[in-house]
């Protein structure tokens, strides 16, 4: 090869730092996100609308709620006040007869020819009805006579010897007791028997 034919050779070769034509430009810009497809949008919308429905709804029940809690403590409330003011009203009815009674029979006792066994009678009577009416709403009476001690429901004032009781027994009641529905209200007082007397050892002469 003659030097005039590589010298042709050697315009026509491209150079090694050009860059062909056709290639794609390269470029340093990340691709762009994916934006959100409109019928997903659509979706998340009525998703949050339906939440915020059912929020307002929640607080909705929850102020009711607070509302009624607090109607009930003032209806309790106020309730248990009257039961508090009237729980006795029915007790009270019950006694109201006899009291009508003893008003008469002190009428009565008043009167120039008052009788004393009528008298006598009359207060039995008016007794008599105050117990019933009380033994109506669980009122019994503490009456142990004879009976042992029992520290639970007596008490016990002093102690006296006794041929017929037996010691520790109650020989006499001083005051009755009561108890509303088994429950204590007053312990009788009650003088126990200290059981037969104890004969003094006679002195020697």
């Amino acid at each position: 090869m003659t030097a005039p034919d590589q010298a042709g050779t050697s315009d026509n070769s491209p150079a090694p730092d050009s860059i062909p034509e056709n290639l794609p430009a390269m470029t340093d810009a990340a691709p762009a996100s994916e934006s959100v497809p409109p019928p997903e949008a659509h979706k998340i919308e009525e998703e949050l609308a339906a939440a915020k429905k059912e929020a307002a709804e929640n607080y909705d029940r929850y102020v009711r709620t607070v509302a009624d809690l607090d109607n009930f403590r003032r209806r309790s409330m106020r309730e248990k006040d009257e039961l508090r003011q009237y729980a006795a009203g029915k007790v009270l009815e019950d006694l109201l007869p006899a009291l009508d009674n003893l008003a008469l029979g002190l009428a009565a006792a008043k009167a120039a020819n008052a009788d004393l066994k009528t008298l006598q009678a009359g207060i039995g009577m008016v007794q008599e009805q105050l117990r019933s009416a009380l033994s109506n709403h669980g009122l019994r009476e503490v009456n142990p006579v004879g009976q042992a001690f029992d520290p639970h429901q007596h008490e016990a004032v002093s102690s006296l010897p006794s041929q017929e009781v037996p010691e520790g027994s109650v020989l006499q009641v001083v005051r009755v007791g009561y108890t509303l529905n088994s429950r204590l209200l007053r312990p009788a007082s009650v003088v126990i028997s200290s059981g037969p007397a104890k004969e003094e050892p006679k002195s020697a002469q």
